[in-house]
């Protein structure tokens, strides 16, 4: 495709739960990529969908079928209505879809919403199905952002996304390299939850909490720490290695929320300052933990505040991941690499998503 010009639909559905991010989002390729997120909304579950999704990966077969039309079908519908409250005409949308399982070691990752239930529903091109292609190549399928950040934030040193996952990208060796770092929201949320709040407001909970030394310890020598390559973490090892690791200390939430929140800001500020090649890093947070300002406070202790915080809008703070996807459909209408060998560990880099309609 010749145009330099593109305007897409990027569609995140986040391992934290809490809805689908839907960003409309106009790129322009001269001199390199600049992007506008002209609109972006966050449209939540309703009940029984959050409860599917949540539970997706104990469904049988069958329901697990219906549940990837249905997500797909609602999808396309939200889109729809977006698209006609905006007066929105995209070229495509690109999906993430909903990760239910990814054993990236058994050659598996899968993400529900149906490509088809999305495009007919949506009455518009849909890309999807982005991490498989890396997968059968060797690679973790994840993460997919960093070469949206390497393209689209050059002058920013690490991207930091505090999602469900704590996850980071930067360039290292003459190559964009990124792993997730450490959970984030998904273990902090569990904890917020048995206080009636669906999260701790600006870490304010973790702040009257204490520290547990026993439990910090034991959270920096879990095994995934000790790996080098090219890694991700799944459902899989939160609930084999970190939920049990959590209840069998038997804080209380408060001093748990203040445990986990120190074992972030020390592992992350462990990467940065591992990796960097500058005195005082650039560095961009997203994600909902952004907002977490204990954390920030923490992570500011940790790099012994020789560091600089990126200033990014609020807008760019809680839709960036959906920015991605759509400039990762841009990529593959492009048919250029939109997934990195340097960051999954495949064998090559690869143009990965199929696309429908």
């Amino acid at each position: 495709m010749s145009s330099e010009k593109y305007n897409l639909i990027g569609l995140m559905s986040g391992t934290s739960g809490d809805g689908l991010d839907i960003a409309f989002v106009n790129f322009e390729n001269e001199h390199g990529w600049s992007f506008e997120i002209a609109q972006a909304q966050t449209r939540p579950f309703p009940s029984e969908l959050g409860e599917n999704l949540a539970r997706a990966h104990s469904l049988s077969g069958l329901e697990l079928s219906q549940l990837d039309v249905d997500f797909g079908k609602w999808m396309g519908t939200q889109v729809r209505d977006f698209c006609r409250e905006f007066s929105l005409k995209p070229m495509a949308v690109a999906s993430h879809g909903h990760t239910v399982f990814h054993q990236p070691g058994k050659g598996l990752s899968l993400q529900i919403g149906n490509g088809w239930a999305l495009h007919q529903a949506s009455g518009l091109q849909v890309i999807n199905d982005f991490r498989m292609g890396d997968v059968q190549l060797g690679g973790q399928g994840a993460p997919l952002v960093p070469v949206g950040d390497k393209l689209l934030f050059p002058s920013v040193d690490f991207c930091l996304n505090l999602g469900g996952i704590a996850n980071i990208s930067m360039e290292y060796d003459g190559s964009r390299i990124a792993f997730d770092c450490c959970p984030f929201n998904l273990p902090l949320n569990a904890e917020s939850k048995k206080l009636g709040k669906s999260y701790d407001d600006g870490g304010s909970i973790a702040r009257s909490g204490e520290i547990n030394l026993p439990l910090f310890e034991a959270l920096n020598e879990l095994p995934f720490y000790s790996k080098k390559s090219a890694k991700s973490l799944g459902r899989e090892e939160m609930e084999n290695d970190y939920f049990p690791l959590v209840e069998r200390s038997h804080l209380s939430p408060a001093d748990k929320l203040s445990t986990l929140v120190e074992h972030y800001a020390f592992q992350i500020a462990s990467v940065i300052r591992t990796f960097s090649t500058k005195k005082s890093p650039l560095v961009l947070i997203t994600g909902g933990g952004a907002f977490n300002t204990y954390f920030i406070e923490r992570l500011d202790h940790y790099l012994e505040r020789d560091w600089q915080l990126f200033d990014a809008p609020t807008q760019l703070i809680e839709f960036k991941e959906a920015l991605i996807f759509a400039f990762l459909g841009v990529l593959r209408l492009r048919g250029e690499v939109n997934c990195l060998a340097s960051v999954t560990g495949a064998s090559r880099d690869s143009c990965g998503g199929t696309i429908y309609g």
